[in-house]
């Protein structure tokens, strides 16, 4: 089974982050962790969460074991380049682009385990406190409807007739 992971606008050049990248590329997970620890560069703490998050996702949403995962596929993608300008000599300005990236990546399984089952009697019993909630709301509502009859006070309903006096005269007529 596969679990995906990504992170984008990292403000980081793409070029930079790739030489992170391409030494955990194909490693286990546990492996590639220890690994990020010996390098010393700025997008190793970048690539180190996305793979925590990416190893999080693979223990909640699928109950996966940490030790059977590797990386499939991480890469990294230029993102989008903010434009700043620097003030230079003679009254010139020079742009600096602050590049930024995304990175993604795939962790699989090595050995493929089986799903495990639901259980589905608490399926049942949570469809069933469901529907007794749903009887106590309904009498609550119908209770909340009847009270707001009794407060009302029986009278014409809809607008009032206003007479030939509004008809007549309107004052933003512009006459």
């Amino acid at each position: 089974m596969q679990v995906k992971a990504k992170v984008k606008h990292l403000r980081i050049s793409a070029r930079k982050a790739r030489l992170v990248v391409n030494e955990v590329r194909g490693l286990d997970l546990n492996e590639a962790m220890n690994k990020l620890a010996i390098i010393d560069k700025k997008a190793v703490t970048f690539v180190d969460k996305l793979l925590k998050s990416a190893a999080a996702n693979a223990k909640e949403n699928n109950e996966l074991e940490l030790e059977n995962l590797y990386i499939k596929d991480i890469r990294v993608d230029e993102g989008q380049t903010f434009y700043r300008w620097m003030p230079r000599a003679h009254g010139r300005a020079t742009p600096k682009r602050k590049k930024t990236c995304h990175i993604s990546v795939i962790l699989e399984e090595k050995k493929a385990t089986k799903p495990k089952a639901e259980k589905k009697q608490t399926e049942i019993a949570t469809t069933k406190l469901d529907m007794d909630n749903e009887k106590e709301v309904k009498e609550l509502t119908s209770d909340k409807k009847d009270d707001n009859k009794d407060t009302k006070e029986t009278g014409p309903k809809g607008p009032q007739d206003k007479g030939m006096l509004k008809k007549m005269f309107r004052r933003k007529s512009g006459m």
